[in-house]
């Protein structure tokens, strides 16, 4: 289906995030009056199509996932930056990067997440210092040492300090576990600063940390989010992996989690990410520290305490692998599967199933037969994991991962990471991605409670308008108005729900989607419909739609669709915007809808062809990059799902 192109992009983006809600019983389209108008002046109707509404009518952009030097292995890579520099940067303010660099973001962001590792917080300070008592142990001095040599020396440091934590062999002496000093004050700076730069209705700075589950270099880390303020915040220390203080174990970091909210009043969620590391075992079927079945307990309390999951960021994008999606062209996206994150044990391909989101949703439908609770009820969420300070997803503005790779015309030329088992090429970083959430107003309060529910979607890094919805009774009309929100929520569900029951066994659902071009980004290609069933063997199954397109093209014989183009000049770094639409919208019906099947959909929204960092890179320092690096990207975004259960 053809793009529809209605008025300039400027006005659209408007339209899109302010919405109004109509009552099916208005027969002029306008939303009634409220109860208290209603008996104020009871034969008003509303003129203002704005008047009266009660759901969400604008996306705010944020990273939920940011490290500073406060970080134990940010710190030991270079970073110089705290939570206050951090924060900073991301409402808008330039700030001096680690390596000298003026940074700036080329739009504020609207909330930020510092999570610092819990793990070790304070030891890199004390490092760094000089502590005597670190430099009283040989290890500490050795590392002090390479860390004030600079450059790719410590980096060395810091990938050392990263396998000794994941292989369990951290100097106990070198440890600043909770309860010391140097961790209580380290927790503290942190949540003092994201109150000091919470800005309600303006600025959101959330409290929350990195819990860093990495037993034997297998990654099933988490980022805790608070809802709250320092206060309460402060009342605990953060939940760490190590014994006595913490647990390996996701099952111990949810007690822990129960346990704050008991104590405090308080709430909390948490995000996993970077299920690619973890060589099977982010989203298994089977317990990974038992080896036994999940009973419905494991999935009550996944799906209580973790809404969301970190679809995309800098360690390789996290929606789906070529090999489990063989017939989806975008499948190999960013991808990163060599083996698990210290590069200890390679990866093989029986793992990748227990890896990716797209999967995952599918897994999920199958537990849940078996234990009446869908352990993988997610939500989707991008961030950037970067370890600088500062918050880059643009392809045009991107600081690296770690202070060691910030940019310069020698970046290139080193490793992202290196450690005994192989390396990660620094021209393999991703600059992704962004979280985008549906919420009232930019209040810890209200975007906490979007990401509850999740309605939220991930981008690579573009800020890409997303509306999703489902129900049963859409219609072609719905997509004609510059008011998608209107007849979204009125007549369907938005995303991160479950579809109401059908009133009709046999009706397909139908869904309404809409797409808006980030003015700073590339035009969109499609947005595709991705689904995932469990057939009646109990296998997972998927397909990807295509469901609206930009400008003429038409599927060949066998469904596919004719590729958008390519205007990039990598040479030069630059695109044009002459193929493509700068907005997108339709409704869809499930074609091959079976009632009696449980089913997952979700959004996914293509950008044309654009330049990569690498391509910027190379154009400004006059370099050629390494043959095998990427050098053009293709923007995207994910949604939330909408799930169909059948009737019972």
């Amino acid at each position: 289906m053809p793009a529809k192109s209605i008025i300039p992009i400027f006005l659209t983006v408007l339209a899109l995030a302010f919405n109004v809600s109509v009552s099916a019983g208005d027969t002029v389209g306008l939303p009634a009056p409220t109860n208290a108008a209603a008996e104020a002046f009871p034969e008003q109707k509303h003129f203002s199509p704005y008047a009266g509404r009660n759901f969400p009518t604008r996306v705010f952009w944020g990273d939920t996932h940011l490290h500073t030097g406060m970080s134990f292995d940010a710190g030991s890579f270079g970073a110089r930056l705290g939570p206050e520099d951090a924060y900073r940067f991301a409402r808008g303010e330039e700030v001096t990067s680690s390596t000298g660099l003026q940074a700036k973001l080329s739009r504020p962001l609207d909330f930020l997440v510092v999570a610092d590792h819990s793990d070790n917080m304070g030891f890199f300070p004390r490092l760094n210092a000089g502590d005597p008592g670190m430099l009283a142990n040989p290890e500490g001095k050795r590392w002090y040492e390479m860390i004030q040599a600079g450059g790719q020396t410590s980096v060395a440091a810091a990938i050392e300090i990263i396998e000794a934590f994941s292989q369990g062999t951290f100097p106990d002496a070198l440890a600043s576990p909770p309860g010391s000093q140097a961790y209580r004050s380290a927790w503290e700076e942190t949540i003092e600063a994201a109150d000091k730069y919470n800005d309600p209705g303006r600025f959101t700075a959330f409290i929350g940390y990195e819990w860093t589950s990495n037993t034997g270099g297998n990654n099933l880390h988490r980022v805790v989010m608070y809802r709250d303020d320092a206060v309460k915040a402060g009342v605990t220390e953060p939940y760490t992996t190590l014994q006595p203080h913490g647990s390996d174990n996701p099952r111990d970091l949810w007690k822990w989690m129960a346990g704050y909210e008991d104590k405090t009043g308080g709430r909390l969620l948490a995000i996993a990410h970077n299920g690619n590391l973890s060589n099977g075992i982010m989203f298994p079927v089977k317990d990974s520290f038992t080896g036994e079945k999940f009973d419905r307990s494991y999935a009550e309390n996944r799906t209580r305490w973790e809404p969301l999951y970190e679809a995309t960021q800098i360690k390789g994008d996290g929606e789906t692998h070529p090999l489990l999606s063989p017939t989806d062209e975008f499948a190999d996206y960013e991808t990163w599967d060599q083996g698990n994150l210290d590069l200890s044990v390679r990866k093989q391909d029986s793992m990748l199933q227990y890896e990716y989101a797209r999967t995952a949703l599918q897994t999920g439908l199958q537990l849940e037969q078996s234990l009446g609770v869908n352990p993988y009820k997610f939500g989707m969420i991008g961030s950037t994991d970067s370890h600088t300070g500062l918050a880059t997803a643009e392809e045009e503005n991107f600081f690296g991962k770690h202070s060691g790779t910030e940019p310069g015309p020698e970046r290139y030329k080193h490793p992202m990471g290196e450690t005994s088992n192989g390396r990660y090429e620094s021209w393999d970083m991703v600059s992704s991605g962004l979280a985008a959430v549906w919420a009232r107003e930019n209040t810890r309060e209200a975007i906490f409670d979007a990401m509850m529910r999740k309605e939220t979607y991930a981008t690579t890094g573009p800020r890409i308008g997303v509306r999703f919805f489902g129900g049963w009774d859409f219609s072609k009309e719905d997509a004609m108005t510059r008011l998608p929100a209107n007849a979204g929520y009125t007549k369907g569900v938005p995303m991160g729900s479950d579809l109401p029951p059908a009133a009709d066994s046999k009706t397909a659902p139908t869904f309404l989607v809409a797409a808006l071009k980030d003015p700073l980004s590339g035009n969109l290609d499609r947005i595709q419909i991705v689904k995932g069933w469990v057939n009646s063997s109990g296998e997972r199954q998927e397909k990807v739609y295509d469901v609206v397109w930009s400008g003429d093209r038409k599927p060949d014989a066998n469904g596919k669709l004719p590729a958008v183009g390519n205007t990039v000049d990598v040479a030069n770094a630059i695109w044009t915007n002459s193929i493509g639409a700068t907005e997108l919208i339709t409704v869809w019906a499930d074609p091959d809808f079976d009632p009696s099947l449980a089913a997952v959909y979700y959004a996914r929204v293509i950008e044309i062809p654009t330049p990569r960092w690498t391509a910027y890179e190379a154009k400004r320092f006059g370099i050629k990059m390494p043959e095998g690096a990427e050098m053009i990207t293709r923007e995207r975004a994910y949604t939330s799902p909408i799930w169909y259960t059948p009737n019972t």
